[in-house]
């Protein structure tokens, strides 16, 4: 295993000025991301007190069904004492969801491993598992590569309610069913008996996706010792309730803060991602596992949808007596983080470091601080076919990402196609149009009137021909098979749907070719969190 690291161009422009100084968006952050932020954000925790006793017991209670590794269970006695987190976090997809879901628990454990040795104290890795995303559609579904097509293969079962990842149970024949679809696209290899064997029977012992997920990610990171909490877990939600009392007290004021700092954001360049509005409340309702999301209306928690009125005083009573009853939006989620954990650093990718721009004052109405942002490490593996095709055609990957491979895949076709058969049958098709012409015109001088079957026979036999000239190129095109799907593969392994490998493909298409150690090797590489991009060859 290899490592590069390159720069690649940022698209987007609120990461790109985030690595760059003296930009307006400096201003939307607490800290600016270096070494001397980390020292400050350190001393500021260290003046802040928090319930790590509580906390560690309520995270060692989830973890324990995972089965807690000697390194997990020295982070949790490090976070009793007192060690300060790097905390980052995922919805639960299908086998981990897309690569980016592991590159974010990678960046969690660099980090954390990082800072551990330049402040010279314990910092541990923690993993929030987004369990109360009630999205399902964003998580149901992965993709795979088959042949040259990009294939989406998506967990069949649909629900129409709204109910949380951690409360919607999985039908298992149904996953096992994806898991063998998934398992004939990526082929057969050494690994893959092995590997669908560990997922089945991991999966067996799983009632929910977010189950099946962190018991996936547990078997990938425990070894780093890897903590991981579910936002919905119900002991976690007890533990919580001061905090939603803080939050809705504090309600109007934060939408206030945060509608007007997106107006901001906006008005720097930014856009406006979360789409604020001085109504929102920020908080879902939790009802038999659906999750409804709530607006102050006439002093009322509303959503007309689902026919929900609440006073202030229910909802405050349902904060202290049923907090399992409310969950976090985008807004609330990065505050009660930080009121329930030591964040040293959030890691996040690019659309989480667009609406945390906009949180920075609401933070502040609640009197707390905004943590460091890191942005998550992004990483690209390239397997050791694509490393061939690469030399073959004197590529690089960020030439494949900019398009290359399809242009030379263009230009090869129109190298290779018969043009002598495309003049012959132009030829045959314009002495035929002529004698066409030539018949309406003799038509028309005997009163003859044929028009519309003439016109009506010259569209089949146009027809015909185009017909003849895409079966001509086609045979050509299939002698040349082997050459077009080579640029094809390097297409749909380093830029599928157009976009990074990170965001389509889950880990387990590398982890069948490469083996189990995988993440382990892939761990053993020297990361730092910057502006730049990883290359790992297999």
């Amino acid at each position: 295993m290899k490592l590069e690291s390159i720069q690649s161009p940022i698209k987007n422009r609120l990461l790109a000025d985030y690595w760059s100084p003296n930009t307006a968006i400096h201003e939307f952050f607490e800290y600016e991301y270096n070494d001397k932020s980390f020292e400050k954000r350190a001393q500021y925790l260290d003046q802040h007190m928090y319930d790590q006793k509580e906390l560690t017991a309520i995270i060692s209670q989830f973890m324990k069904p995972l089965g807690i590794s000697k390194k997990a269970n020295e982070h949790l006695q490090q976070l009793e004492q007192g060690a300060v987190a790097v905390v980052g976090g995922q919805q639960a997809g299908i086998l981990t969801g897309p690569l980016y879901s592991v590159h974010k628990a990678i960046s969690v454990i660099a980090l954390a491993k990082e800072q551990s040795v330049k402040l010279q104290r314990p910092v541990v890795p923690v993993f929030w598992i987004a369990g109360e995303d009630h999205d399902l559609e964003e998580i149901n579904h992965t993709y795979t590569v088959r042949g040259e097509a990009i294939k989406k293969r998506v967990y069949g079962e649909r629900s129409r309610r709204k109910t949380m990842a951690s409360e919607t149970s999985i039908n298992k024949e149904t996953m096992t069913q994806l898991i063998n679809t998934i398992a004939k696209d990526m082929g057969e290899t050494e690994f893959t008996e092995t590997l669908m064997k560990q997922l089945v029977d991991t999966l067996n012992k799983c009632d929910t996706f977010t189950d099946f997920f962190a018991q996936l990610m547990n078997q990938l990171f425990k070894d780093e010792g890897l903590l991981m909490i579910d936002a919905a877990d119900f002991k976690f939600r007890q533990y919580e309730r001061e905090n939603f009392t803080r939050i809705i007290h504090k309600n109007e004021e934060i939408a206030k803060v945060v509608t007007a700092k997106e107006v901001e954001l906006e008005r720097a360049g930014y856009g406006n991602p979360i789409l604020a509005t001085n109504e929102a409340a920020n908080l879902f309702y939790v009802e038999d596992g659906e999750r409804h999301l709530l607006e102050r209306k006439n002093q009322q928690f509303v959503n007309l949808a689902a026919n929900i009125k609440l006073s202030r005083e229910e909802v405050l009573k349902i904060a202290e007596k049923h907090p399992e009853q409310l969950s976090n939006n985008v807004v609330t989620r990065p505050l009660m983080q930080e009121m329930t954990l030591p964040v040293l650093a959030f890691v996040g990718g690019p659309g989480e470091l667009a609406y945390w721009a906009t949180l920075k004052d609401a933070f502040a109405v609640l009197g707390l601080q905004m943590p460091i942002f890191a942005p998550r490490l992004h990483i690209t593996i390239v397997t050791r076919h694509v490393e061939q095709l690469l030399r073959e055609y004197r590529l690089n990957v960020a030439e494949v990402w900019d398009g290359k491979a399809l242009q030379l895949k263009e230009q090869f076709i129109a190298e290779v196609q018969d043009t002598e058969a495309t003049r012959q049958i132009q030829t045959i098709q314009r002495e035929l149009l002529e004698k066409y012409d030539a018949l309406q015109v003799y038509l028309e001088e005997q009163h003859l009137l044929l028009d519309k079957i003439l016109v009506k026979n010259k569209e089949n036999h146009l027809k015909q021909f185009e017909y003849l000239q895409q079966k001509v190129e086609q045979t050509v095109l299939n002698k040349h098979e082997t050459t077009i799907r080579k640029f094809m593969t390097l297409q749909n392994e380093l830029y599928p749907n157009e976009g990074f490998q990170e965001r389509t493909y889950n880990p387990y298409q590398y982890f069948n070719e490469f083996g189990p150690m995988l993440i382990t090797e892939m761990l053993k590489q020297n990361y730092s969190i910057g502006n730049h991009h990883y290359l790992i060859y297999l």
